[in-house]
């Protein structure tokens, strides 16, 4: 029988009623405590990294989880995080690019209902995760919720309160869980060389979403303090007017850090060559474009470069334009 490893972080899946909502309050052995037919599918061990709304997430923390992956690696079969589901996708997304060439599993999945609740999701997105990590063809990272598994760079919570929370982002779902079944759409990629853990993160990242109107002066007030810089831009990367112009009139601090061109809308992606409002960046500054990442996966997937302090940055733009997981 397979040995999983269970990495407890809090969430709305460890949460019960406070006197100021809902909160997380349970405590180790609690969570697995209303799931014991887990025992029939798996040796299961936990091991709490903390205890939070996932609103308070922080770099720090994905550190934590990594190490303790680490620490662990050799000792366990596969590893399931119960998390909290507002910033499931950026950890999902952080540790794809922290932990690669896992040929084990590393599954985070949670709820939308607490697991004390007489009506929650939160036993079966446990069992159909335990399912997944005892399943031979499961390598690397994802999202395991309402039955589907998302791959970790794909994931977005779209919906706040249904049980079909997550969805995956211009990229099949890897698999369907459903009657103690798994059913394949992507096969996990295997590897032959050993883990790589990356433990650095540069939290230098700054994520702007452009509305209508904006002011241009906060430009040259980011690029001061921050070395990347990634632009939410409208559609296909439309860039304002006064945020381009702002943009070349700071062109040399630009052209020594990063400027991300990222679309607001969640599907498709960006195509700067096919409108003026995208191309009037070109030959200015140097940039580069997300096409067709999710904004989750942009951010992490930058602080995990940034990171890698011996890296240039030509060698930064190959890495990010090249697929990692």
């Amino acid at each position: 029988m397979k040995k999983i490893l269970f990495i407890t972080t809090g969430g709305t899946i460890a949460s019960g009623k406070t006197n100021s909502g809902l909160a997380p309050i349970l405590k180790k052995g609690e969570l697995l405590s209303y799931v014991p037919e887990i025992n029939t599918l798996c040796n299961v061990s936990e091991i709490p990294v903390c205890n939070i709304d996932s609103t308070n997430m922080t770099p720090y923390l994905w550190t934590k989880i990594a190490e303790t992956i680490k620490t662990n690696y050799d000792f366990f079969d596969g590893f399931v995080i119960c998390h909290g589901t507002d910033t499931m996708a950026y950890t999902s997304a952080a540790l794809s690019y922290m932990i690669q060439n896992s040929n084990k599993p590393i599954i985070l999945t949670g709820s939308q209902k607490p697991i004390s609740f007489n009506i929650t999701d939160a036993k079966k997105n446990i069992r159909d995760s335990v399912l997944l990590a005892v399943n031979e063809s499961t390598h690397g990272v994802m999202i395991v919720f309402n039955g589907k598994a998302i791959s970790g760079t794909r994931a977005k919570k779209i919906r706040t309160q249904s049980y079909d929370a997550f969805e995956s982002i211009n990229y099949p779902l890897l698999a369907q869980i459903q009657d103690g079944k798994v059913k394949w759409f992507v096969p996990c990629k295997s590897y032959k060389d050993k883990p790589k853990f990356y433990l650095d993160l540069d939290t230098s990242v700054f994520l702007l979403k452009l509305v209508p109107g904006m002011s241009a002066d906060i430009i040259t007030k980011i690029l001061r303090k921050y070395d990347c810089l990634i632009l939410e831009s409208f559609g296909v990367g439309g860039i304002p007017k006064s945020i381009a112009e702002a943009l070349d009139s700071v062109a040399e601090s630009c052209n020594k850090k990063i400027v991300v061109l990222a679309t607001q809308v969640t599907y498709e992606g960006t195509n700067t060559d096919l409108y003026e409002v995208g191309q009037q960046l070109k030959g200015k500054i140097d940039f580069v474009e997300a096409h067709d990442m999710t904004i989750e996966a942009v951010y992490t997937k930058m602080m995990w470069l940034l990171g890698i302090k011996s890296i240039t940055k030509k060698e930064l733009i190959e890495l990010f334009n090249k697929s990692i997981s």
